[in-house]
């Protein structure tokens, strides 16, 4: 295996943040209820956050609104 520019053989670091989520969601798996972990608990154990939509005044669908992107009104 060639060693990537700029490490010096050392441990890489977005391989253990991704182990420590794997051993997290493992964790969650096994002190689960149900089968199968739903998508919103996948979610919340890896901490993700969606971003907030901002709408538009005038244009409750906001920026996807296929009228405002067709010209239509």
């Amino acid at each position: 295996m060639v060693p990537r520019r700029g490490l010096c053989g050392g441990p890489d670091p977005v391989a253990l943040i991704e182990i420590d989520l794997y051993g997290e969601l493992m964790i969650a798996a096994s002190m689960a209820d149900e089968e199968r972990l739903s998508v919103d608990r996948i979610d919340e154990v890896l901490r993700v956050v969606r971003p907030v939509r901002r709408t538009e005044p005038g244009n409750p669908g906001g920026p996807g609104n296929p009228a405002k992107a067709s010209g239509a009104q």
